[in-house]
């Protein structure tokens, strides 16, 4: 190739001949036809491409498809050779010949030696300015994670507070219920009964089942009246204390009867001390169960975060993405609306895959929380999984606004948003996509159907190996 087909490109005005040999020298002339791939999107930039003659198409693939950004037909058009200045430079695009044509390719480092030596102050520049905006890239992911942290933070906070509320009232009144077990039962031995009156006692309580005493709200007004008047009748004390902790746990005057029958007919002082003890076990036996109930959720919330954030599990293991879509669905528990149900459909024994825990939660939260935001409060949010031939296929679905054909066709580039000022970021999708296709070699597509727009990952048994 001749130094004249140089100068007749624009793009080299200023250079001198003995500089437009220099890069000749370091480059090399490459012929191509309608079809050949010239260099590939996400893969390092490590060659300088000048057209020379014919053209040559700017794909990048969005979905399924491959999507055409541009067009290179005008000789001195280039792309590539970032690696000439920045160390973690790749093609933003496929460049794929649409007609028969001639480039030039120069190595990136060599490229990066001309441009130090011919003009150092503009390749000083261009680097600051390569640093500058990936600096910014940078800390707009950094923002983006540190918001949806500090929102899962506070999520989980409201979840764990309930709960731990409850334990603590519980625990609170577990004092008093105890010290009035104890005095009733102080009070049942001052009446001097004896032992067998209080071992037919002692069955009577045992034989209480409050499992099997739910009832309607009126059904247990209508105990407690009655219980209550029986009491008076009876002269015990505290009827209003004792007739709701017996209603509640579905003990009628039948019952009591019984117990006046077992601590002497018609029961004297012992039906009283003997009602408190019993109505005191119940009170102390709920305050448990509460304790217990509050406890174990706490302990499932600990664990779903455990889950969640990988904690002590290595980058790359076999995981159970259902177990990771459920945890995700916990951490989110907050963001949900009353208005949305969640309808799982998780399929039986799918099979382990070699992935990044904690990456595909930060897929499923993303594309969840956009499911949920598409829904404005109200609809239906579908998490289902399956087994493909070769890995597990996960679809989060929503009932939502849908998306229009452009919108689809841009979801997944970097800072494309739907969102109003203040709202978003445009980088959870896009940080789906490089998680699921980059670091998982999987496919994440979205799937219009009529009344759901499904988000549908692909995920391979195996992850291929790192670059």
């Amino acid at each position: 190739m001749s130094i004249d087909r140089l100068r007749s490109i624009a793009l080299f005005d200023g250079l001198t001949d003995d500089q437009l040999r220099e890069l000749l020298a370091v480059g090399e002339e490459v012929h191509f036809d309608t079809g050949d791939e010239l260099f590939t999107e996400a893969r390092p930039a490590d060659f300088w491409w000048l057209l020379l003659e014919g053209s040559v198409d700017l794909l990048r693939h969005v979905g399924q498809e491959d999507t055409r950004l541009g067009v290179m037909s005008t000789p001195g058009q280039w792309a590539g050779g970032f690696r000439a200045w920045d160390e973690h430079g790749v093609y933003m695009a496929t460049g794929r010949g649409s007609s028969p044509g001639v480039a030039l390719r120069v190595p990136a480092a060599k490229l990066a030696e001309r441009a130090n030596a011919w003009f150092p102050f503009g390749a000083h520049l261009l680097k600051g300015l390569i640093h500058t905006a990936r600096s910014i890239e940078t800390m707009a992911r950094q923002r983006e994670a540190l918001v949806a942290l500090g929102t899962l933070a506070a999520g989980f906070a409201h979840e764990i507070n309930n709960p731990a509320s409850a334990a603590t009232r519980a625990a609170d009144a577990l004092e008093a219920s105890c010290e009035d077990l104890q005095s009733s039962l102080g009070r049942l031995a001052e009446r001097s009964i004896t032992a067998g009156q209080f071992i037919a006692l002692d069955a009577l309580r045992r034989d209480i089942d409050p499992q099997a005493a739910r009832s309607d709200p009126l059904a247990i007004a209508d105990r407690e009246d009655a219980l209550s008047d029986w009491l008076t009748e009876r002269g015990v004390d505290r009827d209003w204390i004792l007739a709701p902790s017996l209603a509640a746990a579905g003990l009628d005057v039948a019952w009591c009867e019984r117990v006046a029958d077992v601590l002497g007919g018609d029961g004297g002082d012992a039906i009283g001390p003997g009602l408190e003890w019993i109505a005191s076990y119940l009170s102390t036996s709920a305050l448990l169960a509460e304790v217990k109930q509050s406890t174990r959720r706490i302990s499932e919330l600990v664990a779903a975060v455990k889950s969640y954030s990988q904690m002590d599990r290595a980058s790359m293991q076999y995981t159970d993405v259902t177990e990771g879509l459920e945890s995700t669905l916990v951490m989110l528990g907050h963001k949900m609306p009353t208005g949305v149900t969640v309808v799982r459909d998780y399929r039986a024994q799918l099979p382990r895959i070699e992935a990044s825990a904690g990456e595909l939660n930060q897929v499923w939260t993303n594309l969840i929380d956009n499911s949920v935001d598409a829904m404005n409060g109200a609809g239906r949010l579908r998490v289902s999984t399956r087994a493909a031939e070769d890995g597990v296929i996960v679809e989060i679905g929503d009932s939502g606004t849908g998306m229009t054909p452009q919108v689809r066709a841009h979801a997944f580039e970097p800072f494309f948003t739907t969102k109003g000022v203040g709202k978003g970021t445009g980088l959870g999708l896009d940080i789906a996509r490089r998680i699921v296709a980059e670091r998982h070699g999987g496919e994440i597509t979205i799937d219009q159907q009529p009344g759901e727009t499904v988000f549908r990952v692909r995920l391979p048994l195996r992850a291929p190996a790192r670059r």
